[in-house]
């Protein structure tokens, strides 16, 4: 059966619509039966207990309000499915997302933050035309484990008032090295309950999860949680108590407060929105493909992502991205196709309209339990041991765009570990470059038997170097050396390129520096067997007849400078 890989998209005119089909079209291509829809139904039914909890605690530690989440998973999670290039994306709001959304709503307000969402869509979409979905999944993999691990242990911290159920003086600080002092000035305010709630929750998160990991362990929890705070009457705060409840269902969508002046405060908040969210869609859409098989469409999916936001936007949500635990959840439910993630929107819908008044009596000790639960999940303990035994320079990439997430910023986490991860790597592939000498030339050098056969120990007066690897700028020091070495006792040269798939325009120069002194120095060079590329951009480089001599072997270069006379003909057998 032909996969998603292999495939052509339906209707698609061309390359471009190839590229841009929603994978919800190329589902309903394939014929969707009964069947399926039931696979679909059970799958986005079971995302949405997931789903139901998690973004009403992720929207209140934003600083958002619980049905800010709701309208965020339902709008964006409904748009990222039909339109989306991936079978089993599951958008919605993301606890990455927490550090920058607290930070935007600080600074700007909430109709702040859904202008920057409602920006952040138009990015996006941009992005994905571009086609720079492809260039996004080149983050380097230590980069990825470093600021998921700097994202969880902020959330962490973010939710520890909550957990102990402190008091604090004024608004929670921010920033890690501020937020601490504050706690410990509020630790006498730990309210007993709280704790007692928030263990619980915990508690019975992870002990249904090795009981059954298929049972939804956080809405049994946060259930039972609830139930034990109305039944009881525990003094703790409830959403009821903070938020007065949620709506019973969507607001009627409306543009966002557009202003050049407010366009130009969120604008930085946006980028970054942006920038996390194609990162964190495009890393959950590589892990579903790893699960089921398939293969996305990046720039598709980053398309949707925006459009995603911007219908978010217009309902009064925050932005939007695929979410890894949620998609995860999705593959192992069944899921057939991308119905099953809209099914789970308009579960979340149905329960707004149905059961939104219990969600009043839901302790806030109960989902800042589920984000410790969440945040814990989040650390990838077995990658970064890995990576920490791995190599040094994989070490350092992880541990400082760690420091800098949890201490600085995200995206200037992202940028530095990005930047630092490729000089890390220009490094290690420098040294892949390699100049092998055969000085002098022996017969074993040449193809043709007859050389050989002549018994000739040398051929005198050639000197003869070999480049193995990809000649950049990172390894240009490897040919620089060779300028070292000609010398007047040399007739010619033969430098060997067979090997060298690639050439770019510094390793092109330092061949013409080359050629240049050896010309100076009367010496002649010869460049055997360039690949078809690599000899294209040399002589684009002005390196080519009659400057050298260019031949497909070693043994056609010799013939060459035999027939110029640089050098005497080999005697006859």
């Amino acid at each position: 059966m032909a996969t998603d890989a292999t495939r052509p998209a339906p209707g698609a005119g061309g390359q471009f619509f190839g590229l841009f089909t929603p994978k919800l079209v190329t589902v309903m291509s394939e014929g969707y039966g009964l069947s399926a829809f039931r696979a679909d139904a059970v799958a986005g039914l079971t995302v949405a207990i997931v789903a139901l909890p998690l973004s009403m605690a992720i929207a209140i530690a934003s600083g958002a309000t619980p049905a800010m989440g709701l309208y965020t998973a339902i709008i964006g999670g409904f748009l990222v499915s039909a339109l989306g290039g991936s079978r089993y994306q599951i958008g919605g709001p993301a606890g990455a997302f927490i550090v920058l959304v607290a930070a935007t709503v600080a600074r700007h307000g909430i109709d702040g933050l859904i202008l920057a969402t409602f920006l952040s869509g138009l990015i996006l979409i941009a992005t994905g035309l571009l086609r720079f979905g492809t260039y996004i999944k080149f983050i380097p993999y230590p980069v990825t484990v470093g600021f998921t691990a700097g994202i969880a242990a902020i959330i962490f911290a973010s939710q520890i008032s909550g957990l102990l159920g402190l008091t604090l003086e004024g608004p929670e600080p921010g920033p890690l090295v501020e937020k601490i002092p504050a706690l410990w000035k509020a630790l006498p305010s730990v309210t007993p309950w709280a704790v007692a709630l928030a263990a619980g929750t915990a508690g019975l998160i992870l002990g249904l999860r090795r009981v059954n990991s298929r049972l939804p362990g956080m809405l049994i929890a946060v259930t039972a949680a609830g139930a034990a705070t109305a039944l009881l009457g525990l003094p703790v705060e409830t959403i009821g108590s903070r938020f007065g409840g949620i709506p019973s269902g969507l607001p009627v969508p409306a543009l966002p407060d557009v202003s050049l002046a407010k366009i130009e405060a969120v604008l930085p908040d946006a980028i970054a929105f942006a920038l996390l969210g194609a990162i964190e869609s495009l890393l959950s859409a590589v892990v579903a493909d790893g699960m089921s098989g398939r293969r996305h469409r990046s720039n598709c999916e980053l398309v949707a992502q925006g459009v995603a936001n911007i219908g978010s936007a217009l309902f009064g949500g925050f932005c939007v991205t695929g979410t890894i635990a949620r998609t995860a959840t999705n593959v192992r439910a069944g899921a057939h196709g991308p119905v099953a993630g809209m099914m789970h929107a308009l579960f979340l819908l149905g329960f707004m309209l149905i059961a939104a008044p219990l969600a009043a009596y839901i302790p806030l000790a109960a989902l800042a339990a589920v984000l410790a639960v969440v945040s814990w999940q989040m650390v990838e303990r077995h990658a970064i041991a890995v990576l920490m035994r791995a190599s040094r320079g994989d070490a350092l990439v992880l541990s400082v765009t760690f420091l800098l997430t949890v201490f600085r910023d995200l995206t200037e986490a992202i940028v530095v570990g990005f930047a630092l991860g490729s000089v890390i790597f220009i490094h290690r592939m420098s040294g892949s470059t390699v100049v092998e000498a055969d000085q002098p030339m022996v017969p074993e050098d040449l193809t043709d038997d007859s050389y050989a056969r002549r018994g000739l120990p040398e051929v005198k007066g050639v000197v003869l170097y070999k480049v193995r690897g990809v000649l950049f700028f990172g390894a240009a020091s490897a040919i620089e050396g060779v300028l070292d070495r000609i010398g007047s006792q040399h007739r010619a040269m033969i430098l060997d390129m067979s090997r060298v798939p690639f050439l770019d325009s510094t390793g092109a120069n330092t061949i013409g520096g080359l050629v240049a002194k050896a010309a100076r120095q009367g010496v002649r060079i010869a460049i055997s067997g360039p690949p078809y590329a690599v000899r294209r951009d040399l002589a684009a480089h002005g390196i080519k007849a009659p400057a050298v001599i260019v031949a497909p072997s070693i043994q056609t270069a010799i013939d060459a400078l035999e027939a110029e006379g640089v050098i005497e003909p080999l005697a006859p057998a």
